[in-house]
């Protein structure tokens, strides 16, 4: 467990090992919905993420068989003393999306409303056979807050996020996979979590700063114009180009030896 100078909820867990942190939503009884005690928690935990140079990548994931998150909790929304401090409350998703490490979500089962504006905000995302993602608010007489038109139009193409926003519907793994939500799709929940805690190493064995940087360059290119993001690749190469790291990088390359990154 990470020495952490705050209390987190019982149902978020929060692991720390060989540089990767892993946030885990811990109520599988109620789908993974997540509460405002939760909420504050997985932003808590993101803030430590980035404030901790132990962490390098993240993993995002669930516990139990049928959902990695449906959303909030409906019954908790009323707990908000106004609709202006619901508006006002710094978001989960918000979050986990200024995580400035790469992030990875592993996702077992549902992926419904909020839960999936969660998985949408991480970098990186696979899941298991048995995943449907869908954005289900319209049916309520709402729509989604924590950035799903936005993000399912960057990641699926405006035609089918219309098609997902406007009747609620959702998608199964095979199109998830088809469309992009996913880039692969496991059998089991084991052989998903095996495969992503390799990938999170992987990534941490990287140096961590072009690491980061590699994040913010993935960013600008989604976001800026062509040119704007270009010139702005060009910029964050040179600022890793004379890092300790990429020294350490050249000289264990010319010397054929593994390279040790430190972060500098």
């Amino acid at each position: 467990m990470a020495d952490l100078n705050f209390e987190i909820d019982d149902n978020v867990q929060f692991s720390l090992d060989n540089y990767v942190a892993t946030i885990t939503l811990n109520r599988p009884e109620k789908l993974n919905a997540v509460t405002p005690a939760m909420s504050v928690s997985i932003t808590r935990l993101a803030a430590f993420c980035n404030e901790s140079a132990d962490v390098r990548a993240v993993i995002l994931t669930a516990n139990g068989p049928k959902a990695f998150c449906c959303g909030s909790d409906i019954k908790e929304l009323d707990s908000y003393q106004s609709p202006w401090a619901h508006r006002m409350k710094h978001d989960h998703c918000d979050a986990i999306a200024e995580i400035n490490k790469p992030t990875v979500c592993a996702i077992n089962g549902y992926a419904l409303g909020g839960g999936l504006e969660l998985a949408l905000c991480c970098d990186i995302r696979v899941s298991t056979a048995n995943a449907l993602f869908g954005a289900p608010e319209i049916k309520l007489g709402w729509v989604g807050g924590g950035g799903m038109a936005v993000y399912l139009n960057k990641t699926i193409g405006a035609s089918r996020a219309s098609r997902m926003l406007y009747t609620g519907d959702p998608i199964d793994a095979a199109k998830g996979l088809e469309w992009g939500i996913v880039d692969e799709v496991f059998d089991s929940a084991d052989m998903m979590l095996t495969s992503v805690k390799e990938l999170a190493a992987t990534i941490a064995s990287r140096p961590p700063i072009a690491a980061q940087t590699a994040k913010l360059n993935m960013r600008a290119a989604v976001n800026m114009p062509l040119d704007q993001a270009v010139r702005y690749e060009r910029d964050l190469r040179t600022i890793c180009f004379y890092t300790d790291d990429a020294r350490e990088g050249k000289a264990a390359f010319k010397e054929k030896r593994s390279p040790h990154f430190r972060g500098e």
